[in-house]
């Protein structure tokens, strides 16, 4: 008796198709399918009854797969029909939800048919997504408008021809509300790449580009970018690029070459300088590898380093290099504050005495000005420069170097405006303090050393500056922190000169008793009021003089009576001064210890009252201002051990100094700006110590200068989250003002 043939074996067959489906009064496009199963040939539609050779256990199991992979069963929608006649079984999406039907074809549709499943999908279905084995590309080109920018293209190549997704990438990502809405569950997002087919991509994927994709300047359908912001291109391949779809680079490849070095920084065998005449440390070598690194690259950027760790030492050798390899054909001219000139000839006369070097300044420049051309290094003042403007302007320079490059921190001053119309291949800026008191400071610097980097300063102040300053956006503080990292280069002292003797920081805090507390009361109270009315009737941002005027009035209370300009009680002058009386027994105390003293304040008046307290003390003593005409002279004097207390106004001295002989700092009272007074403590705290340093800070415990030591941590984190790991801080508000006027504790 033979045996019965074995039944045909059960293989489902899917039909992927668009339906319309009809929920109550409404119609929407959805994915539908239809679900039939093949037996050796014979076809019947999984909701056909009859045969009794079908296989209903495998039937069954096709079901469970289909809802597992998100299919709704028809049948189970009882609110909900499809076009008369159509003969679907599940759709994908309630919701026509496009990434939820695209995700169907991108990971659904390969499941099924890995299963042994014949998966057939309608040649006018409008979810298809573009194969994995379809190259993305890359592309960029100059631009044809704009040498200086670029044109950028990201996309995929299908039968020869590009397709360009940017476009529908930043319009996706600006048609969401909210960037949080990709952490939605969901498998993809969906690309569009023509009117039927899609680049599904993973949501954790798109929201790493969307951080660069925001930051794109659209032209119409075209994304054009400065040639500054060509690292983005190698953020943006790295970041699209999974290791499994091929990445192909089409267009201008010294573009992509420029993108990736400048993302990468220096790499190689450092140049050295030969006829230098110092010995560089190890973080200096890299200094000198990064500026020429971004030379190479024609790009500029801004050395940061800490105070005292030779960034005037670093562009010298920098400048040895451009001629000893023959590009300084023209003139590199260093731009610097009018204190520090002679520190700057000697330092080059001293490192690089091969270097044909001239100062132009002072009444009699225009005498040699014929001869500036022939010369290898120009140094030069910002007043020169804005004097002097149209001349300049016509000297081609190959490069220009701004030292304390802060002074131009104002955009729109003449000094800032000037520098900006000279001429130069390369351009530098040397600052330790490139963010003093906002970011917009750091848009100025950045808008001479490579304008649309940042954007206008309307925009940069829409896009970065109120929510970082504001609102303490985060993400918006990477992505300024990102954009600028290839074009800063910042160390700290604790980083790279370890060898440095330790620095101590103190606080003494000084109580005010009797007249001139009463003083200080009597003003406090009102000035508050005063400032009150100015901010009801004009606003916080109205009333800044008035608030300044408050608080110089307090500061100068706090420093000594005298300073303020008027009498109090019964019109007679008040003497006394309790920090004054600290700060000699401080001076005191500290000489009888052997130890070489520096004193800095904001007020040149002061400096003249303590100056009056020294002498009658015997303690001798040297004084440095605004108005002293020679400098050298206090400085070699206390250099030399002649005097061993040298008093320094914080604007005449807090830059392009070296006294590394004092190994004591008195701030005798704070300001605003932490930068600012750490500058001045590192006259002394700076390569060549040798010995501890101690910082004394005076302030009168409980008054407006306690309140500033706070505000002065605000904008320390401002600019360290920039430079480097920190949160963003804020800006002044009325309720700062109101603590800052605050009664004495």
């Amino acid at each position: 008796m033979s045996e019965a043939p074995s039944p045909a074996r059960c293989m489902p067959c899917v039909t992927l198709q668009a339906e319309s489906l009809f929920v109550e009064d409404d119609e929407l496009a959805t994915a539908a399918i239809r679900l039939d199963f093949d037996y050796g040939g014979r076809r019947v539609r999984s909701g056909d009854p009859r045969g009794g050779f079908r296989d209903r256990a495998a039937e069954l199991s096709a079901f469970r797969v289909l809802e597992s992979l998100g299919a709704i069963e028809l049948a189970n929608l009882p609110d909900c029909a499809v076009t008369p006649g159509s003969e679907v079984d599940y759709v994908i999406a309630l919701d026509g939800d496009v990434h939820t039907l695209c995700a169907f074809s991108a990971y659904a549709v390969p499941q099924l048919r890995q299963l042994g499943w014949h998966v057939a999908v309608s040649p006018d279905y409008p979810w298809q997504v573009v194969s994995g084995e379809i190259p993305l590309y890359a592309a960029a080109e100059p631009d044809r408008d704009r040498p200086d920018w670029f044109a950028l293209e990201l996309g995929v190549e299908i039968d020869g021809h590009r397709i360009d997704l940017l476009p529908a990438l930043l319009d996706l990502l600006d048609g969401a509300a909210d960037l949080a809405a990709l952490d939605r569950p969901r498998r993809c997002v969906a690309v569009r790449v023509d009117d039927r087919r899609w680049l599904p991509v993973p949501p954790g994927r798109l929201k790493l580009l969307a951080k660069v994709l925001l930051e794109l300047y659209r032209d119409g359908p075209r994304i054009r970018l400065p040639a500054t912001r060509a690292p983005v291109i190698a953020e943006l391949c790295a970041t699209l690029h999974d290791g499994e779809r091929p990445l192909r680079w089409i267009g201008d490849r010294k573009i992509r070459e420029q993108a990736y070095a400048i993302a990468l920084g220096p790499r190689g065998v450092v140049t050295t300088a030969r006829g230098l005449t110092a010995e560089l440390r190890p973080y200096q070598h890299d200094g000198v590898a990064w500026l020429q690194h971004l030379r190479a690259h024609d790009a500029g950027g801004v050395l940061a380093d800490d105070m005292g760790l030779g960034k005037t030492l670093q562009t010298i050798a920098h400048i040895m290099i451009e001629k000893e390899q023959g590009r300084l054909d023209r003139p590199a001219m260093v731009v610097t504050l009018t204190s520090v000139v002679g520190n700057w000839m000697r330092e080059l006369q001293r490192f690089a005495p091969s270097l044909k070097i001239a100062s132009h300044h002072g009444p009699h420049r225009h005498a040699a000005r014929g001869e500036l051309a022939s010369c290898d290094v120009i140094v030069t003042t910002y007043p020169v420069v804005s004097r002097d403007r149209d001349d300049l302007a016509e000297l081609p320079l190959h490069l220009l170097v701004l030292d304390e490059a802060h002074a131009v921190k104002n955009a729109g001053s003449q000094a800032a405006d000037a520098v900006r119309a000279l001429t130069a291949r390369h351009r530098v800026c040397l600052s330790g303090t490139p963010i003093e008191n906002h970011l917009g400071e750091l848009w100025s610097l950045f808008d001479f050393l490579m304008p649309g980097l940042l954007g206008g300063r309307d925009e940069f102040t829409t896009k970065f500056r109120v929510p970082i300053e504001a609102h303490g956006d985060r993400p918006r503080l990477e992505a300024l922190r990102e954009r600028v990292r290839p074009y800063m280069l910042r160390r700290t002292k604790d980083t790279v000169a370890r060898e440095l003797p330790a620095k101590t920081h103190l606080v003494r805090a000084v109580e005010l008793q009797g007249e001139q507390r009463a003083l200080y009361e009597s003003i406090r109270v009102a000035a508050h009021a005063e400032v009150r009315d100015h901010i009801r009737s004009r606003g916080l941002a109205g009333s800044t003089i008035a608030i300044l005027d408050a608080l110089l009035k307090l500061r100068q209370v706090c420093c000594d009576p005298r300073l303020v300009r008027f009498a109090a009680g019964a019109g007679r002058e008040i003497t006394t001064s309790a920090k004054l009386d600290v700060l000699l027994a401080l001076v005191e105390q500290q000489l009888a210890d052997g130890r070489r003293i520096l004193v800095f304040s904001q007020f040149a008046r002061m400096l003249s009252l303590i100056s009056e307290s020294l002498l009658a003390r015997g303690i001798g003593h040297v004084t440095l201002t605004g108005q002293t005409v020679d400098r050298q002279k206090p400085i070699e004097a206390f250099q030399g051990g002649k005097v061993d207390v040298f008093l320094i106004s914080l604007k005449a001295g807090g830059a392009g100094l070296n006294l590394t002989r004092a190994d004591t700092v008195i701030h005798y009272d704070p300001w605003w700006n932490p930068a600012a007074q750490a500058q001045a403590t590192d006259r002394a705290h700076r390569i060549g110590q040798t010995k501890p340093v101690f910082v004394h800070d005076l302030i009168i415990a409980g008054s407006v200068e306690e309140r500033m030591l706070g505000l002065q941590r605000q904008k320390r984190r401002l600019a360290e989250a920039i430079l480097g790991t920190g949160s963003s801080g804020g800006s002044l508000t009325e309720r700062d003002v109101d603590d800052l006027l605050a009664p004495l504790d």
